[in-house]
């Protein structure tokens, strides 16, 4: 090409681009039963017109190919393609068209073509190119390009892997956002049939295999990922191995591919965290696939047998009769494509707007409803007028002229409702004299002012007649409008839903992966994948799901010997399954291992010092399942890469809740555990129940709510500070919902209250609200980051009127905020009446000489506005002896201080509604709290932060971050260690007999 200017080659690369993606387009009409003859004319001049250019401009490699293509257009042209040839000769095409675009890639880049691409093309569809002949050289286009007997160069050379990759290009971040989500289906792909060649090795999955990696290296090599590219060129020479059978998909190449998807992913999102990081992993990586495919290495016997198989089924079929099908000769345009690939975040925007659409329905409802009670009114006043008219009526419409207004008496009323006419004739007395009474009627201005009345009481009714009609066209309206925003609702959520087996490879691999590391035989079953979820809702449930399959095979799962000695199969069985009912997704994690062991979970409880063993031998088995979900909670006897770290269902539990889902277990020794996520189908809209306590309105989730019942007052029982009460002879603690919020207290309502039975953490929990005032959708918005730390309301809602309503977090409400509340640590002198020997101790067995007395606690106020720093703190203080009390804020420190006294106070400088200083000014304003210290621990390092603590009447200054036994050594120094009655404390005295 050296007498090509830049010019010529740029004007081929254009055109040979352009005929490349109309086959890409076009070419799977082949397939076809009734393609049309002009149809295929047009591909077979498109792929004729590259072979003739490409060999012009001297590139004939790429005109080779091209030529081969061409004759297959050309023989469907005039022959009919038997079903068994379709799928042959169209993967032969998709996989041509691939590797001329990656041939015309690395033409515009360097000006070579990709010799060995195409050469490896042409090893795997040998049947289309037939052996040289003895007397021609065996490879004439490689020696023009390198001179005869010279190999074609490496890409990889066996003394340095990773330390030749090429480098990446500048790609722009819009080809990103398209090309990654690409790249992580095609890799998905991958894993999902290596996964199925180890269980069962099938060539079609080979054949996908190979595909799919096949576009993974061509895709990235176009946008510049050329490191990428190169990887994955040697993967897929690996790959194409396999699928020439000259090796055998064992364990050891799935292990290899599995191990390559992982590190082209993190060329994908570009992970590494240095070059000498991605050589250690890459370079090994490629050694051993070098170790089973050499770059060199073409296996000329198979090449020869599959040319000389695929020949001589090509002649057999070539002999049969030919029967030209007759074609339509009136042209037809080819189809266009019927897809476009639409961003998340557009989808995301579509749906809030469907969500404004809710709101403003719901507005509508609600304005219909006000004009609806204005008819109301207006009826009842219509109703009023027409009476007062009636009773007037009877008193003087059928009045009679008397004779008083004969000639000779006062002259008759005038009418002087209606305008005067003078042109009217006077009536004589005469004439009034020539009719009786009977004959003819006398009205005065009263009988006028009466009709009158009556006609306009008429149009009133009239137009409420209208209205009334009005009203009900606007009604049905509001229901053909609120049908479309459920229908533009569906669909934008059909838009946004894909099936959740595209979750299930990750859980294929994570299972496998954590079998092999446990040395346990496990067969995974998965079943309804076609099930349909919101893309957001499979991102952040999938974390969950894969560590709830990694704790069956470590925890739940028992070894090969056990599982025989139980009588039970070596291989153990683990099942997703997926199903849709109602509003919600269940997905299903079970295992038929051996179940949870309440006894080994009662005495993980007793060791971890949560509980003493008394009160722990008491504990039921929901409770004890509650404990799984601990923070720190671990069954396991040691700790290993995938059990014992006691960081996990907490956080399953925790993603699950933030979804607006529940988490349910049920187990049975010897027979498995079955794990039970339910979560909505869509986030942004949702069912909700309202109520109202006082003159405040909540929403509750309706998916968790059971029912709706009344209660009286003196059903409620209050016992150890639960309130408690009876549902159909269960026991039921309530939470008073105007107690959790300090609203004013409820007064029930004709002798009753109104509560709601809710679900929450496994149990039914009765709410206990002024009014239940109906259930509708709700669009849920974001509190903002202002708000961001109140995570009992996770958001809110609009109501018709414009103001804002707050959806209540019930998990938090019940659960979390109440142990928040009444948990007491370990270290209570209570739990000593619990701890071991005090049996022997309350049976007299010990003198009471001999028991230790019990200090009072030294009580610890820890105000920070950083949840991690104030637990930080606290379990450091707990874990020293103390008993700490959390506020979030100042004003919440101060309240603390009020209610319960304290030893000390930790305090931060910067927090909402009250700082440090303000609370050092308030506890020193007042007597009985002046004498407690203050220890402030602020990230404010500097001198005047200091010297205005100081001035405050702070005892101690600390800066962050602080360190635990600088932290407890000020402590100690402030309060003391031995004697802690020393210290002022206010509220918190040792009992005194």
């Amino acid at each position: 090409m050296s007498g090509l200017s830049p010019e010529s080659v740029e004007l081929f690369l254009q055109e040979a681009s352009e005929n490349l993606q109309y086959l890409r387009e076009y070419s799977g009409i082949l397939q076809e039963s009734q393609t049309k003859l002009e149809d295929l004319e047009k591909l077979y001049i498109a792929s004729h017109t590259l072979s003739g250019t490409s060999a012009s401009y001297e590139f004939p490699l790429f005109s080779e190919v091209a030529s081969k293509m061409a004759h297959i257009f050309h023989y469907a042209m005039n022959a009919t393609l038997t079903p068994e040839m379709h799928g042959p000769l169209t993967e032969f095409i998709s996989d041509a068209i691939a590797v001329l675009e990656f041939d015309l890639l690395q033409i515009s880049s360097s000006g070579v073509e990709t010799a060995d691409d195409i050469a490896s093309f042409k090893q795997r569809y040998a049947f289309a190119f037939p052996p040289p002949l003895a007397s021609e050289p065996a490879n004439e286009y490689a020696e023009n390009d390198f001179g005869v007997g010279e190999p074609i160069p490496e890409i990889f050379p066996t003394h340095s892997f990773a330390g030749r990759l090429p480098e990446d290009a500048e790609v722009p971040g819009e080809v990103l956002e398209f090309f990654i989500p690409e790249a992580e289906e095609h890799l998905q792909s991958v894993t999902e049939c290596l996964l199925a060649l180890e269980a069962n090795p099938n060539p079609d999955d080979v054949h996908r295999l190979f595909r799919a990696m096949h576009t993974v290296k061509g895709s990235a090599a176009q946008v510049g990922l050329h490191r990428l590219s190169a990887v994955a060129h040697r993967v897929e020479d690996l790959i194409g191995q396999l699928r020439d059978s000259a090796l055998q998909p064992g364990a050891e190449i799935v292990d290899l591919c599995l191990e390559s998807v992982d590190i082209l992913k993190k060329f994908l999102h570009r992970q590494w965290a240095s070059d000498a990081e991605m050589a250690g992993a890459v370079g090994p990586l490629l050694a051993r696939i070098g170790e089973l495919v050499p770059e060199e290495a073409v296996d000329e016997e198979a090449a020869v047998s599959q040319a000389g198989l695929a020949t001589s089924s090509l002649h057999s079929e070539a002999a049969e009769p030919i029967a030209v099908s007759t074609r339509s000769a009136a042209a037809q345009a080819l189809p266009q494509a019927k897809s476009v690939r639409i961003s998340l975040e557009r989808l995301d925007r579509m749906m809030n707007a469907v969500g404004e659409l809710v709101i403003n329905r719901t507005r509508m409802v609600g304005r219909l409803a006000e004009l609806a009670k204005l008819v109301e009114v207006l009826t009842f006043s219509k109703g009023r007028l027409s009476g007062k008219i009636s009773d007037f009526q009877e008193k003087h419409e059928f009045n009679r002229l008397s004779g008083s207004l004969v000639p000779g008496s006062h002259a008759p009323q005038m009418d002087t409702t209606r305008p005067k006419f003078p042109a009217l004739p006077a009536m004589t007395s005469n004439d009034l004299l020539d009719f009786s009474e009977l004959e003819m009627d006398r009205y005065d201005d009263f009988n006028i002012l009466s009709r009158s009345l009556t006609e306009i009481s008429a149009d009133v009714t009239e137009v409420l007649t209208q209205l009334e009609g009005f009203m009900g066209r606007v009604d049905t309206d509001i229901d053909e409008f609120t049908k479309l925003a459920h229908h533009l609702q569906d669909e934008i959520t059909a838009a946004r839903m894909v099936p959740i087996g595209n979750l299930y490879t990750r859980l294929s691999r994570t299972v496998r992966d954590a079998a092999k590391a446990t040395g346990k035989p496990v067969e995974l079953s998965l079943e309804g994948a076609e099930t349909e979820l919101d893309n957001n809702i499979i991102q952040h449930i999938s974390d969950p799901l894969i560590h709830l399959v990694r704790n069956a095979v470590a925890h739940g799962i028992e070894g090969a010997d056990e599982r025989r000695h139980s009588g039970k199969d070596e291989k153990a069985h683990v099942t997703v399954r997926a199903y849709h009912r109602g509003n919600h997704i269940f997905i299903e994690v079970e295992d038929d291992g051996r179940g949870i062991d309440y006894e080994r979970v009662r005495q993980s409880v007793i060791q971890s010092g949560a509980m003493s063993p008394v009160a722990a031998a008491e504990l039921a088995d929901r409770e004890l399942r509650e404990f799984l979900f601990r923070p720190g909670f671990s069954t396991a006897s040691s700790m290993t890469e995938l059990a014992g770290r006691g960081v996990g269902l907490d956080v399953v539990r925790s993603n699950v809740h933030s979804l607006n889902g529940e988490i349910e277990v049920r187990s049975e020794l010897g027979r498995g555990a079955c794990f039970t996520v339910k979560v909505p189908l869509t986030l942004i809209i949702s069912q909700a129940l309202f109520v109202r306590c006082g003159t405040s309105v909540f929403a509750l989730p309706l998916a968790v709510v059971e029912e709706i019942r009344r209660l009286r007052p003196d059903e409620i029982e209050d016992v150890g500070g639960r309130l408690l009460t009876r549902v159909r002879d269960v026991v039921t603690e309530i939470v008073r919902l105007d107690l959790q919020l300090a609203l004013p207290q409820l007064e029930p309502l004709n002798g009753y209250f109104h509560m709601v039975i809710v679900k929450v953490a496994g149990k039914h929990v009765g709410v206990v609200v002024e009014e239940v005032l109906g259930k509708d959708e709700i669009v849920i918005k974001n509190l903002g980051d202002y708000l961001r730390r109140v995570k009992l309301f996770p958001g809110t809602t609009i109501a018709p009127d414009g103001s804002l309503i707050l959806l209540i977090d019930l998990n938090r409400l019940v659960s979390a905020d109440t142990a928040d509340r009444h948990a007491l640590p370990a270290s209570s002198p209570a739990a000593r009446v619990f701890a071991p020997g005090a049996e022997a101790v309350a049976a007299g067995s010990i003198p009471a000489e001999a028991v230790d007395p019990i200090e009072n606690d030294r009580v610890v106020v820890v105000a920070d506005d950083s949840i991690s720093v104030r637990k930080f703190v606290g379990r450091m203080l707990e874990k020293a002896g103390y008993r700490a009390k959390l506020a979030s804020d100042g004003l919440e420190a101060s309240e603390i201080v009020a209610q319960s006294g304290c030893h000390l106070v930790i305090t931060d400088l910067e927090m909402p509604r009250m700082n440090g200083y303000e609370l050092m000014a308030h506890l020193r304003q007042n007597p009985a709290t002046r004498g407690i210290p203050v220890l402030v621990v602020t990230s404010r390092a500097g001198a005047k932060h200091r010297d205005r603590a100081l001035k405050e009447g702070a005892s101690g200054f600390l800066t962050k971050p602080v360190q635990e036994d600088q932290l407890l050594s000020s402590v100690e120094s402030l309060i003391g260690s031995d004697k802690p009655q020393a210290r002022p404390a206010i509220a918190v005295r040792p009992r005194q007999n």
